[in-house]
């Protein structure tokens, strides 16, 4: 459903990236696996010159749904703000559980460090973004770059050298275990509350957590709840959520986590807002949240 509507999207003639001079790259390969999971899109402001501020954008779908191709109108929105956008697809669970999505991440930002100068982007000043699940593995891919990681596919990124200059994690679900704290906290409706355990089973199932004990990286908030000190400075971080939002806590909690860390973490809460209201780019809520996320990269850029 939520891909053909997306689909129906690309339709409308202010969709058309050339409306707004961006232009598209299709289906490159950021890893020599021949699977369309590891194949990504390239949005390029056509009308600007000069190295552009690079962003990774990591789409959501609970880590089971969704692609790069039915996210097109985040890549759409950066680009025409004068980003370059790399937007990849990934192993998507419950046939690839953790940390398929993890060590996809990983390589794809592997792949846009080296590649970035060659499509005119300056990888210096990396930005890292996604909603719901993309929102957790932007904050994992973050953590990989500034924590010595003994996992190979983490190591890979922290020696890329490579720290993203700003994290815009949106809406996202940062612990990926116990989704059950979310029907703890208030009631949520049945078709949802399931919803959230499918995430968990799908990802962390099948005995996931027996080959994998140590979880951090697919719940980055309790990583960095703990407080231990990275080993570079993590970056600024830019976290929009809907008041109603039946994640909303994760980004509650990740503020508290990174103001305990001394990290700059601007949370920004817009009522009324749904799950990822900011798709919606028609609205006025997702555009005062889309100006206020460019308004930050300002700051930090």
């Amino acid at each position: 459903m939520w891909a053909g509507l997306a689909r129906a999207g690309r339709l409308h003639p202010a969709a058309r990236p050339e409306r707004h001079q961006v232009g598209v790259l299709r289906d490159l390969p950021y890893a020599a696996t021949g699977l369309r999971a590891h194949h990504l899109d390239v949005y390029r402001p056509l009308a600007y010159t000069g190295a552009r501020p690079v962003v990774l954008y990591v789409h959501g779908g609970g880590f089971r749904i969704l692609s790069k191709d039915s996210h097109w109108v985040m890549g759409l929105a950066f680009a025409r703000r004068g980003y370059l956008v790399f937007m990849p697809n990934y192993r998507l669970a419950p046939k690839h559980p953790f940390p398929a999505a993890v060590e996809d991440a990983c390589a794809a930002y592997e792949w846009v460090v080296r590649n970035a100068a060659e499509f005119g982007g300056d990888a210096r000043r990396l930005i890292v973004a996604g909603e719901s699940a993309g929102a957790n593995l932007a904050t994992t891919l973050a953590v990989a770059a500034t924590y010595e990681r003994p996992e190979p596919y983490a190591r890979a990124v922290f020696e890329t050298g490579v720290v993203p200059r700003a994290v815009m994690p949106a809406c996202g679900i940062l612990q990926v275990s116990d989704t059950e704290r979310f029907t703890r906290r208030r009631p949520l409706p049945g078709w949802l509350a399931d919803r959230l355990t499918e995430v968990e089973e799908a990802y962390l199932g099948d005995g996931v957590r027996g080959r994998h004990p140590d979880l951090d990286l697919a719940d980055p908030l309790c990583m960095l709840e703990r407080g231990e000190a990275p080993a570079r400075p993590l970056p600024p971080f830019f976290a929009p959520v809907g008041t109603c939002d039946p994640l909303l806590d994760d980004t509650r909690r990740l503020k508290r986590a990174l103001d305990r860390l001394g990290v700059p973490c601007e949370a920004r809460y817009y009522q009324g807002g749904m799950h990822a209201f900011h798709a919606l780019v028609f609205t006025a809520i997702a555009r005062q949240c889309w100006q206020d996320g460019f308004t930050f990269l300002g700051r930090h850029l």
